[in-house]
């Protein structure tokens, strides 16, 4: 039955689809018919069928959480001057631009521009050439020096990258950054580490900052704000969200 259904889509001239979705073709061509008799026509068959059972969207996750929350604290300090890291430009990045101009750096370069928003092509593993008060890296520092995106490779990427980081961070300003958190550190090359909670306090130039607010995604992919670093611990994550803002000293 399943290559008969395979075949019939072959011979549409359709893109292929999920098997598991093939449950939802006769929903298809019976609606598809009934558009056809109510007087539609028909220039191209193109069968979307998980939308079927499929979510609106979600609300979870590390994206959705540490963009909204970070971009929410960003809106309510005001800053003059926001300078962002590698964070996403469709999720983060996209936030913040809603309301102020950001400056946004990474190794990549970014093809388009779009109102508030200004791009400059950096390694952040050789230093930043820019200061600011407020500085963001979201989901970003565990990819350092693991090749993924174009860097050189570098087993202490992350440690380097993080002081060019702090660095970059003026007297008084505010350090948003975060990356996976888990009980076990580990790294899963090429794709990213993921840090044990506390790890970061023990990172050179860590000395240098004071957290202020700490937030965490669990395995679930729900939101803990406002939170402590000791009740991520014990939360023995397998894969979840660190969410660190600090001031520099």
């Amino acid at each position: 039955m399943r290559r008969l259904i395979e075949r019939s889509v072959s011979l549409l001239g359709v893109n292929p689809i999920s098997l598991l979705s093939l449950g939802s073709l006769p929903r298809y061509f019976k609606e598809r018919l009934e558009f056809k008799k109510k007087g539609g026509e028909v220039a191209v068959s193109y069968p979307i069928l998980s939308d079927y059972r499929d979510w609106a969207g979600t609300m979870k996750g590390h994206y959705f959480h540490q963009d909204l929350y970070v971009a929410q604290a960003i809106f309510q300090a005001k800053p003059a001057r926001h300078v962002d890291v590698g964070s996403s430009i469709s999720g983060f990045v996209s936030h913040v631009a809603s309301f102020m101009p950001i400056e946004i750096l990474d190794i990549r370069p970014v093809p388009s521009s779009s109102k508030n928003i200004s791009f400059t092509q950096q390694d952040v593993m050789n230093g930043l050439s820019i200061k600011s008060q407020s500085l963001s890296c979201l989901h970003t520092i565990e990819h350092f020096g693991l090749g993924r995106y174009g860097d050189p490779i570098n087993p202490s990427g992350h440690l380097q990258g993080f002081a060019n980081l702090v660095a970059a961070v003026e007297s008084n300003g505010k350090f948003y950054i975060s990356f996976p958190i888990g009980s076990e550190e580990r790294v899963e090359f090429n794709a990213h580490r993921v840090f044990h909670p506390e790890s970061i306090f023990t990172w050179p130039s860590a000395e240098s900052l004071a957290l202020v607010d700490f937030a965490w995604v669990d395995d679930s992919g729900d939101l803990h704000p406002h939170s402590t670093v000791s009740e991520a611990v014990y939360a023995n994550l397998k894969y979840g969200c660190g969410i660190y803002t600090f001031v520099k000293a």
